[in-house]
């Protein structure tokens, strides 16, 4: 219990611990009341923000008094030893930098595609809800949901915490800074990319499966046209339109639809770019520090050469990119067993034929 109570109030992520529980009880509970457990992919966009910025924004929380009440944010004592949290990390700033452009990315698809309603439950729940007893399912809910879930997201905000460690007080960034910082922005256009072209796809397909029923098929396409060019976020001073979206052809038509699922553009690379690009750029957030000048932790490693510490260094530094890979490669075969069900023939082909990643 001792453990438990130190780990909570001065170690080094007291407050990500206490948030993280926070979140974790509220998530579940509201997942039962409501009956929809949809509620940790609706913080999904903004919790790995605020770890980040926790530690980011460090000399904000310095305060004499310590933690006034729980759940305010402040400098626990471990924190103070480790690190100088009077001064600004230009590391961990440039990171919250991008994982904040990464949060207005996620949010933004998200609510376009209305998964911030409380109403709304991702697809998969639904069905692994329809494959378990009641009370499995409720094993899962809280277990995997709510607890590891918020766990994982916790971990993201860990390079922002090896940054923190690396302030030398310089206030420079270093090369790989800027290398890794801009490869990450444009792995973030990328991803932008695919889901505005999965959206666009998807409403297309709606529009046009809808009218198809009511009009002739000429109609039926010219008005799924309307629908997702007014869908589509085209590049500025560009004119979107539905074979044209952010200048990658998809030039959709009648049998696309039909097919149930999108095979143009990016998916034509990747069967998940957006996926693909998800795990790419937590991966450059975590090489941001681990790559980084002083990127040695303070690792007991008396028996280690400094080349083996080093090393070790840099593969803890990467654990949360290998646990949220680890989480998108099991949840990725559940989607696509999901997608082989509806389109048992048509899918096999597309995955003989197209990478997952």
């Amino acid at each position: 219990m001792d453990s438990i109570h130190v780990a909570f109030t001065s170690s080094a992520f007291a407050w990500p611990l206490q948030f993280c529980l926070f979140s974790t009880i509220a998530t579940y509970v509201a997942s039962v009341i409501t009956s929809n457990v949809s509620q940790v992919d609706r913080l999904w966009t903004f919790l790995p923000t605020i770890y980040t910025a926790y530690f980011a924004l460090m000399p904000l929380w310095a305060r004499p008094t310590g933690q006034p009440t729980p759940l305010i944010p402040f400098v626990p004592a471990d924190l103070q030893l480790q690190t100088e949290s009077q001064s600004w990390s230009p590391r961990a700033l440039l990171l919250l930098g991008l994982i904040t452009t990464w949060m207005f990315r996620l949010s933004y698809n998200t609510y376009r595609r209305g998964l911030f309603s409380l109403h709304d439950e991702d697809y998969r729940w639904a069905v692994l809800r329809a494959q378990l007893p009641p009370w499995l399912f409720q094993v899962v809910n809280l277990t995997f949901i709510a607890a590891t879930q918020n766990v994982l997201l916790l971990t993201l905000g860990y390079p922002a915490y090896l940054a923190l460690l690396q302030n030398d007080g310089t206030g420079k960034l270093v090369s790989t800074d800027i290398f890794f910082g801009i490869w990450a922005l444009g792995v973030l256009m990328v991803e932008f990319t695919a889901d505005n072209q999965q959206f666009v796809y998807q409403t297309y397909k709606h529009a046009f499966l809808d009218n198809s029923k009511k009009k002739s098929e000429p109609e039926a396409q010219a008005h799924a046209n309307a629908l997702s060019t007014a869908s589509a976020v085209a590049w500025p001073f560009a004119s979107p339109s539905p074979s044209s979206v952010f200048g990658l052809n998809l030039n959709l038509t009648p049998s696309d639809a039909h097919r149930g699922f999108l095979t143009k553009g990016l998916w034509g690379y990747s069967r998940h770019p957006n996926f693909a690009c998800e795990q790419s750029f937590w991966w450059l957030m975590c090489l941001i520090p681990g790559l980084g000048s002083n990127s040695v932790l303070a690792l007991d490693a008396t028996n280690l050469s400094p080349q083996a510490t080093e090393t070790l260094s840099l593969l803890t530094g990467l654990v949360p990119a290998i646990l949220l890979s680890i989480l998108f490669f099991s949840s990725t075969a559940y989607t696509e067993a999901i997608s082989k069900g509806k389109y048992p023939t048509a899918y096999a082909a597309y995955q003989k034929r197209v990478p997952m990643f």
